[in-house]
């Protein structure tokens, strides 16, 4: 149930970072980096994070204004 349970949650992970960045797109931001991080899911039972990367001030200044 594990390994099942890790597999639903990275195919769910990388929906969730494909909405995300579809998202960003609409508001014309894009982040390069945004993705799973990799060594969160190198684990027997993968624990996905989001890696939103790093991005320009004016990107970081983007971001901001469509969140408030």
């Amino acid at each position: 149930m594990g390994a099942q349970h890790s597999a639903l949650g990275v195919e769910e992970a990388e929906d969730t970072v494909n909405e995300l960045r579809a998202a960003l797109l609409v508001a014309g931001i894009a982040l390069p980096s945004l993705g799973l991080d990799p060594v969160s899911l190198a684990r027997e039972a993968p624990c996905p994070l989001v890696e939103l990367g790093r991005c320009s001030v004016e990107t970081a200044r983007r971001l901001a204004e469509a969140l408030r």
